[in-house]
């Protein structure tokens, strides 16, 4: 029993000498001065290649701020200052990971990492991704071009498909729109397929008037041209006068008085009511009864 311990501790010690034995040979063998000289030359690329990217990312950014500021002259004045810093966001970001992708490829490249290998295997996961990412994708691109094209505005009336409403926010992904009865909804931009902007040209309010069949129209048209000459100047947004379009049949089984007034957009509706309801008191006052629409019991 005591030899046999003898022999084990003997056999540990003669293993450990071997170890320190191979070790200090290493040590002695190895070429510091090539080691040395490898480590400084891949710290001179890495700063090298660092101070490269940091200049091309200044100078990039720059020129990219530079590019938008020209467009905020007067003379430049085709697109709105929302769009401006929209746009202008927009491309510092995909500049600036664009620098970032391409830096950090020759970061790993200098360090010796197999890059084109770890790009083959990320490969099938971005095919399996972009399979799943299509529809954002579609977001993004078709984000880009309304608010390149300059399709709406934050603040103007426009109609998306069934959604009508106010442009309460434009981004690349979902649109949001403030609907009439205060709902606000979050469109996907790639369902954004047909925009009716209301706001961009003048509008017209149409103002329809049924007739009194017991009365003169001559003297109805009379008493409302009175009634526009007294209003008009009182409203700046009208961009054409009153005009009156005389007797037309809407199809419900009875004949009007239009109307029709232009006005800048958004001040439609306010001035439809205003006159119409002045229309209505002149029109009682001098005796004029308008008729009750037919009733449909269909």
């Amino acid at each position: 029993m005591y030899f046999a311990q003898s022999n084990f501790l003997l056999a540990a010690k003669g293993k450990k000498f071997f170890k320190l034995n191979v070790l200090e040979r290493y040590i002695e063998n190895f070429d510091w001065d090539k080691a040395i000289s490898s480590i400084l030359q891949t710290l001179g690329s890495l700063i090298l290649v660092s101070l490269l990217f940091l200049i091309v990312n200044f100078v990039g950014k720059k020129l990219i701020r530079r590019g938008f500021e020209s467009r905020k002259k007067p003379n430049n004045s085709h697109f709105s200052e929302n769009r401006k810093a929209t746009i202008f966001t927009l491309s510092q970001n995909i500049f600036h990971y664009a620098v970032l992708f391409f830096y950090l490829y020759a970061i790993l490249s200098i360090l010796g990492v197999p890059v084109g290998t770890l790009v083959t295997g990320a490969g099938i996961m971005s095919v399996a991704l972009g399979l799943g990412a299509q529809g954002f994708v579609t977001d993004i691109v078709t984000g880009f071009f309304i608010l390149l094209e300059e399709q709406f505005s934050v603040g103007e009336y426009v109609k998306l498909g069934e959604v009508s409403g106010t442009i309460h926010s434009i981004g690349l992904r979902t649109t949001q729109v403030l609907g009439d009865d205060g709902t606000l909804h979050f469109i996907p931009n790639r369902s954004i397929t047909i925009v009716s902007n209301f706001s961009r040209n003048d509008m017209r309010a149409l103002i329809d008037i049924r007739i009194d069949p017991n009365k003169d129209i001559k003297q109805m048209e009379n008493i409302i041209e009175q009634v526009n000459d007294k209003l008009t100047p009182q409203y700046d947004e009208i961009t054409i006068s009153p005009q009156i379009l005389g007797t037309v049949d809407p199809g419900n089984g009875t004949l009007v008085l239009r109307v029709t007034i232009y006005t800048k957009n958004g001040a439609q509706g306010t001035i439809q009511r205003d006159f119409l309801s002045a229309y209505l008191e002149a029109l009682s006052d001098a005796g004029f009864e308008i008729p009750a629409p037919p009733l449909n019991l269909e």
